[in-house]
């Protein structure tokens, strides 16, 4: 990374793309063509079977595998990744929670190997690792859904995770809490502010209480703690949002941890802008939106991000291309090297109306943090469902104000008429596609690597990992192990499931307040009562996430506005089977199965729970589906029976209870009234 002679200029931002699909190879050309175009650090993106402990051949991967990110199932499949790409000289950040251990323990093997090919020390070349992996498990619990072990075991990994990078690879950053996915999930600038400090309390707490770090050696610690932010459109607000947050990391790393050195409090963060905030809808527009979001972290000099990566323009569409990638690459270059943003010193220091602003998100939330610490801490409040159901309230009051035209969203719900997009002029080719048989190669480049290994070694690995895992030594020697023994991400995540077991985590949707148009919500609620009267009991949804999708947000909204118009809800929450999904529209009894699918994954796995409806004789059971799915898709899935398609331009939630409650009518041949 570019560092300027001039000390009046501030340095450049790490400059990342967010980017990895189909295969360990694919990617890596991906990743090179990107550093030669000027990247300046890498940000990896990893498929769900990975960021969840399944290799490709667990049936929950089905439909899943390189569809978000690329798989890595084992050590072969990292060298691959990084091929080319000298580690020791790399910035590379790693969007992995859960497994995070194995992911970083499966990158230093391969770091040692570099250093082995070369002739090098190996303690000289991870003394010069740097980057991030996310490894915020609490926010997985409340928004993004990627967790598997309960909370207690995940913290003890992450906690393992921290003090063997202190030791190890002192420039690495461990643990990047993530106030991203808050945002998406409903936060509001208070709550994104309050909700991740609260997490950094947790982490901060269980390392110090666990004995691996001295006590004098806590600095080193809050100095490689780091944090991943969302950036909205309201650019002023977020901004002052990143002032506030800049303010109380340091307060809370002086008094609660004593944290002398202000370099070592200084908040160091990345940004990703807001993707969910992209728009179906004249995307075009999408690009603006982008630009202004950068803004918004990269204004203020006394809290500007260290590292951005943006998003393209055509995410709520599909997988951007590589053109798409380099454009929003070229947003930030243009920024950092064409203005004169960086000349300057902080140009909002002394304004009334901005520290107006940072007060009042300092204040409210500083009196969150306290409410989250009284109920005692943030792992207490995630298992009580109370950060839950505040993001979900927070969300659909957000959603009501997009709904009635309080908050204009531009092409959407005000100033909608347009011309045709030339950036669309290829139709479905204007966005990436996953080839199906990426799968099938995984798989079967899976079983060879299983094949080929020391099942001995690996067995052995496995067996000292469980062993471990029973005490309260550190997990990351024994992982290390595993990796060089050719453990899979499966076998490593599926030992520390037998002995830290699953959780599954709270919806918060039973707490959300009603919301919406009375008068609309009122006509709809009328015509779910007359329905449920015409056919002799009271309507059922449910409101199914199939395959590993964790985003959450659009079917906890979903199940909050169907209750809200009088359907009896079942919601489970989130990664369930197809088969699970229909054993439990069966047994309630449901008039309608919703399905909610983010992933790409729905030509797989909504098929599957039309074709086990049907083979339970409960075929008359109509199934709709939500999500980002392109027009082709969508015709697809309409002839495979599939009775309505929504996609993110179907904002208005009572419409679409509506529309269930017209489907619901036409599949029991009722009059449409």
């Amino acid at each position: 990374m570019p560092y300027p002679t001039d000390r009046e200029r501030d340095r450049p931002w790490v400059m990342r793309t967010y980017a990895g699909h189909s295969s360990a190879a694919a990617s890596n050309e991906l990743y090179r063509r990107n550093l030669a175009k000027g990247q300046t650090g890498l940000s990896v993106a990893f498929d769900l079977p990975t960021q969840t402990g399944y290799d490709p051949d667990h049936p929950l991967a089905k439909g899943e595998v390189g569809k978000v990110g690329v798989p890595i199932s084992h050590i072969g499949d990292m060298r691959r990744l990084f091929t080319g790409i000298p580690l020791a000289e790399a910035n590379t950040s790693m969007t992995i929670n859960a497994p995070a251990m194995w992911l970083l323990a499966l990158y230093v093997t391969v770091a040692q190997e570099q250093a082995d090919a070369e002739g090098r020390d190996r303690d000289e070349v991870l003394a010069k690792l740097t980057g991030t992996t996310q490894n915020d498990i609490i926010k997985e619990y409340l928004s993004r859904g990627t967790y598997i072990f309960p909370p207690a075991p995940s913290l003890r990994l992450i906690t393992d995770v921290i003090a063997w990078t202190v030791h190890h690879i002192p420039k690495w950053n461990p643990i990047n809490i993530c106030s991203y996915h808050l945002q998406e999930a409903g936060a509001t600038p208070t709550q994104e502010v309050a909700y991740a400090l609260s997490a950094a309390i947790a982490v901060l707490d269980a390392v110090r209480d666990s004995g691996q770090v001295e006590p004098t050696d806590m600095a080193k610690v809050v100095g490689r703690i780091s944090f991943f932010v969302n950036a909205g459109v309201r650019f002023v607000e977020e901004m002052c949002k990143m002032r506030a947050f800049t303010r109380l990391w340091d307060e809370i790393t002086r008094e609660r941890y004593g944290v002398e050195d202000p370099k070592a409090r200084r908040l160091r963060y990345g940004v990703q802008v807001n993707s969910l905030g992209l728009t179906e809808a004249q995307p075009e527009n999408n690009v603006q939106r982008i630009v202004l979001e950068m803004l918004g972290v990269a204004l203020s000099r006394d809290a500007r991000a260290r590292a951005i990566q943006l998003p393209a323009w055509n995410e709520a569409l599909g997988l951007p291309r590589p053109w798409d990638q380099q454009w929003a690459l070229r947003m930030q270059q243009v920024l950092a090297y064409e203005t004169d943003l960086l000349e300057y010193e902080d140009i909002f220091a002394g304004s009334h109306v901005i520290e107006s602003k940072v007060d009042e998100i300092v204040a409210g939330a500083r009196a969150e943090i306290e409410q989250v610490q009284d109920l005692g801490g943030a792992v207490a409040a995630v298992e009580s469902g109370y950060m839950k159901s505040q993001l979900v309230a927070s969300l659909a009051e957000y959603r009501r104000d997009v709904e009635t035209g309080g908050r204009v969203i531009v092409g959407v719900n005000k100033f909608d008429t347009t011309e045709p997009s030339p950036l669309q002029a290829e139709g479905a080719k204007a966005i990436e596609t996953v080839d199906p048989a990426v799968e099938k190669q995984a798989v079967a480049a899976l079983e060879e690597w299983r094949q080929q290994r020391d099942q001995a070694a690996v067995d052995a690995a496995l067996a000292r990992l469980r062993e471990v895992a029973k005490t309260s030594e550190n997990l990351f020697d024994a992982t290390l192990a595993c990796a060089a023994a050719g453990v899979t991400t499966g076998e490593w995540a599926g030992a520390l499931r037998e002995e830290f077991g699953e959780y599954r985590a709270p919806t918060g949707v039973s707490a959300a307040a009603m919301s919406g148009d009375a008068a609309e919500l009122s006509r709809v609620r009328d015509r779910v009562r007359a329905t449920g009267e015409e056919l002799g009991e009271k309507l059922r949804i449910l409101v199914g996430k199939p395959g590993l999708d964790g985003h959450s947000n659009g079917a906890e909204q979903v199940a909050v506005r169907a209750r809200d118009v009088g359907f009896e809800v079942i919601y489970q929450g989130i990664r369930l089977t197809p088969e699970q999904i229909v054993a439990a529209a069966v047994q309630e009894g449901v008039h309608v199965v919703g399905l909610s699918v983010l992933s790409g994954s729905h030509l797989e796995v909504v098929p599957q729970v039309v074709d086990g409806l049907r083979a339970a004789g409960a075929g008359d059971i109509p199934v709709i589906v939500g999500g980002i799915i392109p027009p082709e898709d969508a015709r697809l899935l309409t002839e495979r029976g599939i009775a309505r398609v929504f996609t993110p331009k179907d904002y208005e939630l009572t419409e679409i209870m509506d529309e269930i409650v017209s489907v619901v009518r036409e599949r029991h041949e009722l009059p449409q009234d």
